[in-house]
């Protein structure tokens, strides 16, 4: 299980630095064709939406199934172990999210700068006209 995690932490970080590169400043060559080519990675890299998905429905089946550790019977450690697994939960289901919204996020991204882009290309021609 902790690969799926690691992975997902990857994805995650490496989504980040797109979305960054992305909203920078660049001269209009360099950011089009750099739009042009997160774009082309974008629909192979769909995976990440439904593999998060995944995930969560596997940290809600965890969680209904969890042993409770609440009464006085609980030692000290079977206590600790319990907090740190809801813990980890809890920051795994933010990890979906956030990979899912930084998916999202950068999809946008592309096609407001492709719509931009698209827009430019009208008022040239309409211009040259």
């Amino acid at each position: 299980m902790a690969l799926q995690w690691m992975i997902l932490t990857y994805v995650v970080a490496a989504e980040a630095a797109l979305a960054v590169l992305l909203t920078l400043p660049a001269p209009k060559l360099l950011k089009n064709r750099f739009v042009s080519l997160v774009s082309l990675i974008l629909q192979p890299a769909l995976f990440i939406v439904p593999f998060a998905g995944f995930q969560l429905l596997d940290i809600y089946w965890k969680n209904e199934h969890r042993l409770m550790c609440t009464s006085e019977i609980c030692t000290a450690a079977e206590r600790d172990r319990y907090e740190k697994s809801l813990y980890k939960s809890q920051r795994n289901v933010i990890l979906c999210a956030a990979a899912c919204l930084l998916y999202w996020t950068i999809y946008r991204i592309c096609k407001y700068q492709k719509d931009i882009q698209n827009l430019e290309e009208m008022e040239k021609r309409c211009k040259d006209q």
